[in-house]
């Protein structure tokens, strides 16, 4: 069953990275469901109030910064911690911290590589989203 939910996020977390990269935008039809299905199941397996509790703080935190700098951080990329906040915090505050911590970083270290090569291009926050809390969840459940 493990391996089964690891596959339905990992083909989750692709279908939104690959849409970010392309269009710059993260759908409102990937981004919202996956959250409430995170929650769902967080529900289930008896950790609510963590997921519930990283959802609402790294929503929050990414609400904060896309309301002062709206160019940096897309409303995608809020509504895409509601879901990434829940599955990092059904885990533990360190995993939570790991992930929140690990996005911003791969940004700016795509986004340095980049710059290099062309100082216009913009880098999608979205995969580096995706990615980080892949990795934060996958080294407490493997």
């Amino acid at each position: 069953m493990r391996l089964l939910v690891c596959g339905v996020v990992l083909v989750w977390a692709a279908a939104l990275s690959v849409a970010d990269v392309r269009h710059r935008r993260l759908p409102n039809v990937l981004t919202l469901p996956g959250a409430v299905v995170v929650l769902s199941v967080a529900v289930v397996c008896g950790r609510g109030l963590p997921a519930l509790a990283g959802s609402l703080g790294l929503a929050a935190l990414y609400l904060s910064v896309h309301l002062a700098l709206p160019a940096g951080l897309g409303a995608g990329d809020v509504k895409l911690a509601l879901a990434v906040g829940g599955l990092t915090g059904a885990f533990g505050a360190d995993v939570w911290m790991l992930a929140a911590f690990g996005a911003p970083l791969l940004t700016a270290i795509v986004g340095a590589g980049i710059a290099v090569r062309d100082r216009a291009a913009t880098v999608p926050h979205g995969p580096s989203m995706c990615v980080a809390s892949l990795t934060a969840t996958a080294l407490v459940v493997f």
